[in-house]
């Protein structure tokens, strides 16, 4: 059984049999060969960039990819999770941590303030991985809609324009059954 492992803080363990691993991914892969269709690359550069460059579709919701230039400094965040926001609500109950978009903006939240000490800003971050399970309150489906509207109010706004490059990846379990979502967070120094 494969194990991922994350820093101490807000980060957990995931266990995830290789074979139910396998099936969602195969089951992702016959969704709609549409919905992933990737943009044909750029045009190679004669050489480095000399500032962080996405590309992909400009009306698409996320870039991608992104292309970061040698020397930068970086900050990779560890999986985190939600907080809670009902710490009177019963273990199992949605209230506790809230559906997707809830636990989503939350976790968002939490990213942005371990940035902030850092001297950075959601602006900075340049790449994000979820991993979403499925929604006991949603037929028991991944509510990527949820998520989508979590990370549409940070991201690609008037405020903070940036899109970043972004997976999305559907799991079975979480470490906590009432956790709906765990964010990956990669963000790049300005100049």
């Amino acid at each position: 059984m494969p194990v991922v492992w994350g820093a101490a803080s807000r980060s957990r363990l995931a266990v995830v049999p290789w074979s139910k691993s396998c099936l969602v991914t195969a089951l992702l892969a016959l969704a709609s060969p549409a919905a992933f269709a990737q943009q044909p690359p750029a045009a190679p550069a004669s050489g480095p960039p000399a500032e962080v460059t996405f590309y992909g579709n400009p009306t698409a919701a996320i870039s991608s990819g992104v292309v970061i230039p040698a020397g930068r400094a970086s900050v990779w965040i560890s999986g985190t999770t939600p907080p809670v926001i009902k710490a009177d609500a019963p273990a199992g109950s949605p209230e506790r941590f809230g559906d997707t978009k809830t636990q989503a903006a939350g976790i968002l939240k939490t990213i942005e303030t371990q940035l902030a000490a850092r001297g950075l800003t959601m602006k900075d971050v340049v790449y994000v991985r979820a991993y979403l399970v499925p929604d006991p309150q949603k037929e028991k489906k991944i509510d990527l809609a949820g998520w989508n509207a979590a990370y549409s109010e940070v991201f690609g706004t008037a405020t903070n324009p940036t899109k970043t490059a972004r997976s999305t990846v559907g799991v079975l379990v979480l470490v906590n059954p009432d956790w709906l979502i765990e964010i990956e967070a990669f963000a790049v120094y300005p100049k």
